[in-house]
């Protein structure tokens, strides 16, 4: 089987949503009310005057922050291709040839020439997102199998999820705010960048590393 069972992946991408939204919360608690209380306006409509223009607002709300994505530029531009965020699902958990790919990827509607998909796998490789498992020589033909340390959890968060999942969110937010707390001070001191936004990132990191410890050590 090239893919996980579907609802057992959904179910692992809403797990893991509802925590590192949890996280998102946390971490952003700490500045919304300096921030945001200062910016925001009383009342739905409000005029201003610049010089002989007046400008009226007809609409301005709140945009609440519920989410962190820690990714880089070149692992988002990596995946930005369908073929090649498919190609990182295919790796999980097995090495593969750019020939058996080719072949997996046809079985899931996307035709690509081998050397297209050679050519997608050299920036996946570039990027970080999957490396060279194997390699078997037969006959003086060299042959490299690719495979990677990264699960891509290909869904789309459902429209109900705020509302569903909020009591959730809510109760695992007292539970894990310890964690974060004792996270946030060893993430301050690491060298170089010290911004907080770099800070925040480490936490995340942190948080996701551990849950996928937790996710992929249950299923041994």
């Amino acid at each position: 089987m090239y893919y996980d069972n579907y609802s057992s992946g959904n179910a692992i991408f809403i797990l893991q949503t509802i925590i590192l939204v949890t996280v998102s919360y946390f971490l952003e608690s700490e500045k919304i009310d300096a921030i945001r209380q200062k910016n925001v306006i009383q009342g739905s409509f409000r005029s201003v005057s610049k010089g002989n223009i007046s400008m009226s607002t007809l609409l301005e709300k709140q945009i609440k922050v519920n989410r962190i994505v820690t990714t880089s530029i070149e692992h988002a531009r990596a995946i930005e291709d369908p073929a090649r965020a498919k190609i990182v699902e295919l790796l999980y958990r097995q090495a593969l040839s750019a020939d058996q790919i080719c072949t997996a990827l046809k079985k899931s509607g996307i035709k690509k020439a081998l050397t297209t998909i050679r050519h997608h796998l050299d920036i996946l490789k570039e990027s970080g997102l999957i490396e060279i498992a194997r390699i078997e020589e037969s006959r003086g033909a060299i042959t490299k199998f690719y495979s990677t340390s990264t699960k891509l959890l290909d869904f789309q968060t459902p429209d109900d999820f705020d509302s569903k999942y909020s009591k959730i969110i809510d109760n695992t937010s007292d539970k894990i705010e310890k964690i974060l707390k004792g996270l946030a001070p060893k993430t301050t001191k690491s060298k170089g960048k010290k911004s907080e936004g770099y800070s925040q990132y480490l936490v995340m990191e942190i948080m996701n590393r551990a849950m996928t410890n937790v996710f992929e050590n249950g299923k041994k």
